[in-house]
C-alpha cells in the first residue's frame, strides 16, 4: 500500500499509474505552469518538477511509496536537479554551458487527431518571437552613447537593506529595473525608438508543422534556430510537442489500433457481416461464418490495418477488434417457446440434488454499492488493524 499520494496528486495520476502516464501528465502540467507562460506559478512548477523527478525514477518511486516524502529526504535523493534542468532534459534542452551560448528554447504543444497521425498532415502555427531589432541592429540605441546605469552603478542589481529589529537586518538583491540588469543604459533621447532600447522586438512568424504518418503522442518536432533571438547568442529552438486527442472509435497501442465491436447474441452464434470505417475513410468488411462462435471479450485482428509505421508508412500494425456480446433482456422469449430454444442449444449440465442441500435466492448485484462497502471495510481494517485472524495467547 502506498504511504503517501502527494506526488501522485500533484501530477493528477493514481498511485498505480504507468511510467508513460506519469510522463504524459508531467508534460501537460509543465507546459501549462512553465514560468514563461505563467510567471505567478513558479512554486507550482517547482513542485510538479520535484514530483516528476521522484516518480519517473523506479528506485526513488519505490522508496517514496514505502516511506513517503520523508523517506526521500532521509535517503538523500530529493532535490538533486533544478526544475528548469528537469524541464530542459525532458523537452530536449541542453545543459548549463549549452544554454549560456544559446537562447532559450520555446516549447509549444499542439493537439492533433488520430486521423492526422494516420494520414499525415500539415498545420500552420503562428508564434510570437523576439527578433533582433533591424533599426539598431540589436544595439539598443545610438552607438557610442551607452552610459553606466546610475541607479545600480553598473552592477545590474539593486541591493536593499531592511532592519527587522534591534541588531537584525535583512539584505535582498534584485535585478535593476532601470537597466534591466545590463548595468548600462541609453538616455531617452539616444534610445532606439523602434525597440525602446530592448535590442529585440516582437514579431509573429507563421510556421508549417509537418505531422508525418505514424508519429506518436508526445513526439517532438524541432525547428532549429527558430527560437527567440538575443544579441550575442545563437537562437534557441522551437520545439513542437504533439498531444493526441481521444478518438471515439479507435485507441492506439503502439503500432496497433484497438476498437470495440458490439454483437447481438444471434450474430455471435450464427455469424455476422459488418463494416468498419478506417481512419482514411475506407470501408472494411469483416465476416464471421455461421457456426463460428464469437465469445464475449474475444479479440481478433485484421492484419496491416493498424497505424502506419513512422518513417515506413507502407508498413502498418494490426487492427485489434474486441468483441462485446450483448445478451437479450429478461423474458425476451415467451415461456412456451423456451423449450424449442433449449433443444437447439448444447445440453445443460445435470446437477444431483439431495435433501441435505439448501436452496437460496439469487439476487441482482449492485457493483457500485459493493465496491463502496469493500473500500470502507478495507479502510477500517487499515485504521484499526485486522479484525479476524490468529491472536497470540498471553502466558
Amino acid at each position: 500500500m502506498v504511504r503517501e499520494t502527494g506526488y501522485y496528486d500533484l501530477l493528477g495520476v493514481s498511485p498505480t499509474a504507468s511510467p508513460d502516464e506519469i510522463k504524459k501528465a508531467y508534460r501537460k502540467l509543465a507546459l501549462k505552469y512553465h514560468p514563461d507562460k505563467n510567471p505567478n506559478e513558479g512554486e507550482r512548477f517547482k513542485l510538479i518538477s520535484q514530483a516528476y523527478e521522484v516518480l519517473s525514477d523506479a528506485k526513488k518511486r519505490d522508496l517514496y511509496d514505502q516511506g513517503g516524502e520523508q523517506a526521500i529526504k532521509e535517503g538523500g535523493v530529493g532535490g538533486a536537479s533544478s526544475p528548469m534542468d528537469i524541464f530542459n532534459m525532458f523537452f530536449g534542452g541542453g545543459g548549463q554551458m549549452h544554454r549560456e551560448r544559446r537562447g532559450k528554447n520555446v516549447v509549444h504543444q499542439i493537439s492533433v487527431t488520430l486521423e492526422e497521425m494516420y494520414n499525415g498532415a500539415t498545420r500552420k502555427l503562428g508564434l510570437q518571437k523576439n527578433v533582433i531589432c533591424d533599426k539598431c541592429d540589436g544595439y539598443g540605441g545610438k552607438k557610442g552613447t551607452l552610459e553606466k546605469c546610475s541607479t545600480c552603478k553598473g552592477r545590474g542589481v539593486q541591493i536593499r537593506v531592511q532592519q527587522l529589529g534591534p541588531g537584525m537586518i535583512q539584505q535582498t538583491q534584485s535585478m535593476c529595473s532601470d537597466c534591466q540588469g545590463q548595468g548600462e543604459k541609453f538616455s531617452s533621447k539616444d534610445r532606439c525608438k523602434n525597440c525602446n532600447g530592448h535590442k529585440v522586438e516582437r514579431k509573429k512568424k507563421i510556421m508549417e508543422v509537418h505531422i508525418d504518418k505514424g508519429m506518436k503522442d508526445g513526439q517532438k518536432i524541432t525547428f532549429h534556430g527558430e527560437g527567440d533571438q538575443e544579441p550575442g547568442l545563437e537562437p534557441g529552438d522551437v520545439i513542437i510537442v504533439l498531444d493526441q486527442k481521444t478518438h471515439p472509435v479507435f485507441q492506439r497501442q503502439g503500432e496497433n489500433l484497438v476498437m470495440k465491436m458490439k454483437l447481438k447474441l444471434v450474430e455471435a452464434l450464427c455469424g455476422f457481416r459488418k463494416t468498419i470505417q478506417t481512419l482514411d475513410n475506407r470501408m472494411l468488411i469483416i465476416t464471421s461464418e455461421s457456426g463460428e462462435v464469437i465469445k464475449h471479450n474475444d479479440i481478433k485482428y485484421v492484419q496491416n490495418e493498424g497505424m502506419p509505421l513512422y518513417k515506413e508508412p507502407f508498413e502498418k500494425g494490426q487492427l485489434l477488434i474486441h468483441f462485446q456480446v450483448e445478451f437479450p433482456e429478461k423474458h425476451w422469449l415467451p415461456q412456451h417457446l423456451m423449450y424449442q430454444l433449449e433443444r437447439l442449444l448444447p445440453p445443460r449440465e445435470d446437477v444431483m440434488i439431495t435433501d441435505e442441500m439448501e436452496e437460496v435466492e439469487l439476487c441482482e448485484a449492485n457493483e457500485e454499492a459493493e465496491q463502496q462497502r469493500y473500500n470502507r471495510e478495507a479502510y477500517e481494517e487499515d485504521e484499526e488493524g485486522p479484525r479476524h485472524g490468529v491472536q497470540c495467547q498471553t502466558q
